[in-house]
């Protein structure tokens, strides 16, 4: 597999949010913040539309040296030589996902409740992504919250690094990386603010706060 992602400030994009600026644009202001993943997040657009995008933002990302990864979609992750893909309950299978994209792509798996856990296939996967946490924030058919206890039960349990998404603001990312998380998942936190760079920073800053105040010497 992989070498582990950083995924303290993961940004994941969403059409309309991110349509205002530009995805582009948009994605360059979270990374210049501080994003150290980036997800290309767009259910609604067809495969060609989709390939697009994501060849504008490998593009774009290759001289920053940050990694790319596609929601649900292994086969334009392939196509277009991203880093990889994240997969939800009911997407491809991991095991589907890697014989696509090959031992060296990232790909990360949705935890939507603790009892998903049981399940992870931890020799394919690379981390987990859990929630929502505190809210469905940009997706009203997400599960229902599972809160700072769900999150901690899926820490105890997990043997790879994992992301906490789903209301993430300031507040959200502290209590969560003292839950155990390696770094928060934000989709309005930096997409829906009026300067997606600076929301990104305090972000990142407060991220990397609660990770010294936790004792993680790597930051």
């Amino acid at each position: 597999m992989a070498n582990p992602a950083d995924l303290r400030l993961y940004f994941v994009t969403d059409p309309v949010l991110c349509a205002r600026a530009g995805l582009v644009e948009t994605v360059l202001a979270a990374v210049r913040g501080g994003a150290t993943l980036i997800q290309l997040r767009n259910p609604g657009a067809k495969a060609g539309a989709l390939v697009n995008e994501a060849r504008a933002l490998v593009s774009a990302l290759a001289p920053l040296h940050v990694p790319l990864i596609i929601n649900d979609r292994p086969d334009v992750a392939h196509a277009v030589g991203a880093a990889g893909v994240h997969l939800g309950q009911d997407d491809l299978p991991p095991a589907a996902a890697r014989a696509i994209l090959g031992p060296d792509a990232i790909i990360g798996l949705s935890i939507t409740h603790p009892s998903e856990m049981a399940q992870v296939p931890w020799d394919i996967v690379d981390h987990l992504g859990v929630g929502p946490v505190v809210s469905r924030g940009v997706k009203p058919d997400a599960a229902e919250p599972m809160g700072l206890a769900g999150l901690a039960a899926c820490v105890r349990q997990s043997r790879l690094p994992l992301v906490a998404i789903g209301g993430m603001d300031l507040g959200a990312a502290h209590d969560c990386i003292m839950a155990g998380a390696d770094g928060i998942a934000v989709v309005a936190g930096i997409a829906g603010k009026p300067d997606p760079r600076a929301a990104a920073a305090a972000l990142r800053a407060e991220i990397d706060a609660a990770l010294r105040l936790r004792g993680d010497a790597s930051v």
